[in-house]
């Protein structure tokens, strides 16, 4: 059995935050507040890492999914209405595959617990040079080059995407002397 020191009481209190927020989101009626409750568990995972030793993948997790996907995500509900479909509107055969879904992850999740037994498992300590911002930096622009430039045309072109798809054209004439908007 594990010693209960304090970091281990916060690791799990952070676990726990982590569970209900993402638990919050699921069950969420309304996507602005479901938008909000993955906020906050983007925050506590990117805390979880900081007090295991990974100080730049928690700074990443901040920046990029707390700070930037979720300004997108609010932006696009923000866009297109955060309540489109009826309360009571069927949802079809995704709340079964869903079911499915989360049966399969808490069976998988009872297998390693009980019968992997992790506390006989040993985890080796990384290196201490592998978490910093010059080793994570190293290694991305001499081994990853390739990978790191396709992904940024890609994102580069989905930002194109969007903006052609979200502009909306000045009001013009039509022939009857009327102004429209168009696309």
């Amino acid at each position: 059995m594990p010693e209960i020191t304090p970091p281990v009481l916060i690791f799990f209190a952070i676990a726990g935050v982590t569970v209900i927020t993402a638990l919050g989101m699921l069950l969420s009626r309304s996507s602005v507040y479901s938008a909000l409750f993955l906020v906050m568990n983007f925050s506590s995972v990117a805390f979880l890492y900081f007090i295991l030793g990974a100080p730049f993948i928690a700074m990443a997790q901040i920046t990029v999914y707390a700070g930037a996907i979720m300004v997108l995500f609010l932006f696009v509900i923000m866009l297109l209405g955060s309540e489109k479909g009826k309360p009571g509107e069927p949802v079809g055969f995704t709340r079964v595959i869903g079911g499915l879904v989360t049966l399969v992850v808490l069976a998988e999740a009872a297998v390693l617990i009980f019968v992997r037994n992790p506390s006989t498992m040993m985890v080796s300590t990384p290196e201490q040079d592998t978490a910093t911002a010059q080793a994570i930096g190293s290694i991305l622009f001499d081994q990853y080059i390739l990978p790191f430039e396709v992904t940024s045309f890609i994102l580069l072109v989905a930002v194109i995407g969007a903006i052609v798809l979200t502009k909306v054209d000045k009001k013009k004439n039509d022939q009857t002397g009327a102004t429209r908007e168009v696309r």
